[in-house]
């Protein structure tokens, strides 16, 4: 149990804008026979969450973004305000995208993003990266 714990909270964290990374933990359980579906469940649920949490900082804390401590500078507010106009809903697919998706996440809050829309396109992302992360986990028992 203490495991799933541990994925749930790397998952959670590495979703927010706080950096941390959740497939090393993912892989490792992977590899040592933890129940796969489990795995991606808890990963998947974790990273999501996070991914919300973002999303309601977004569209609570904009105001404050003038100030020294806000975690978007206006230059990478703007590039990721960008990529969110040019490609509308369907960037946030990407939200597991390194760099780029935290912040993503943030703009959708900011731009004010139904959340069923949100939860449902950040979900499929997000646990299409970890099948993969689970595929190349149990295919490198094979390698060594």
């Amino acid at each position: 149990m203490w495991s799933y714990g541990v994925l749930f909270a790397s998952s959670f964290i590495a979703a927010t804008l706080l950096p941390m990374y959740s497939e090393a933990v993912l892989f490792e359980l992977a590899r040592q026979g933890h129940p796969l579906a489990w795995l991606l469940v808890v990963a998947t649920l974790g990273n999501t969450l996070g991914a919300l949490l973002n999303w309601a900082l977004g569209r609570y804390l904009l105001r404050f973004q003038d100030r020294r401590w806000f975690y978007l500078k206006p230059d990478k507010m703007a590039g990721a305000q960008r990529w969110f106009n040019r490609f509308g809903y369907w960037s946030l697919l990407f939200a597991w995208l390194p760099i780029v998706g935290d912040p993503l996440t943030f703009v959708a809050g900011v731009m004010r993003v139904r959340l069923v829309p949100f939860l449902v396109l950040v979900t499929f992302g997000k646990a299409a990266r970890y099948i993969v992360v689970v595929v190349l986990s149990v295919q490198s028992l094979n390698w060594f």
